[in-house]
């Protein structure tokens, strides 16, 4: 996103949280069409589970209305939600460790593909979309093995694509211990992807 489009989105956000505030709860709608993608996609790579980050998006929404009024229209909204999301998040990563589940790989019951496959718009080869698969799940276990300090500020920074500021606001850390625990995550993946990689070869 340019930073033009940036500063639009953001003065749109304040401006739909005023209304919000004022009693506009169609407000809430339009917050959730310009958000909503990209919360699921960061809840999708922390939580493995589709029907888990579904639920937590809209919890994550839910707590945004309940908690209207306590919004400081001087920082930015997405940073707000981001904050809200990944409290959730760790709520989320607490219950696991009391009820342990067999498998956190996010399969549709419905359809009976995961998530990734979902994902795929083009018509790959088989061998390419197993080669395809077997990288992402390689890489998805070892961001997975990342303990959640380390987890959560790479996937913001590299998937969210959000500043070391930003990052510093949802965490309540300071930017150069973003930047420590990023640079850190990097190291540990780099060593956990070398013998993984060497498994497909």
């Amino acid at each position: 996103m340019s930073d033009l489009s940036q500063l639009d989105s953001d003065a749109a956000d304040i401006s739909d949280m005023a209304r919000l505030v004022a009693g506009h709860g169609a407000a809430l709608n339009t917050l959730m069409e310009r958000h909503s993608e990209k919360l699921f996609h960061y809840l999708i790579r922390l939580l493995e589970n589709e029907a888990d980050a579904v639920d937590t998006a809209q919890e994550a929404f839910v707590k945004v209305y309940l908690n209207r009024a306590r919004f400081n229209s001087r920082q930015k909204f997405s940073s707000w939600l981001y904050t809200i999301a990944t409290n959730l998040v760790k709520d989320r990563y607490r219950y696991r460790t009391r009820h342990p589940q067999v498998s956190i790989n996010a399969e549709n019951d419905a359809t009976g593909r995961d998530f990734a496959e979902t994902l795929s718009t083009d018509a790959p080869s088989p061998g390419e979309t197993l080669q395809a698969k077997e990288q992402a799940e390689i890489v998805r276990r070892a961001i997975q093995s990342l303990p959640e300090e380390l987890r959560v500020p790479l996937v913001l920074a590299e998937y969210q694509e959000l500043s070391h500021a930003e990052i510093s606001s949802i965490l309540n850390c300071s930017a150069k211990a973003v930047e420590t625990r990023i640079y850190r995550a990097r190291q540990k993946l780099r060593s956990a992807l070398a013998p993984l990689l060497q498994e497909i070869q």
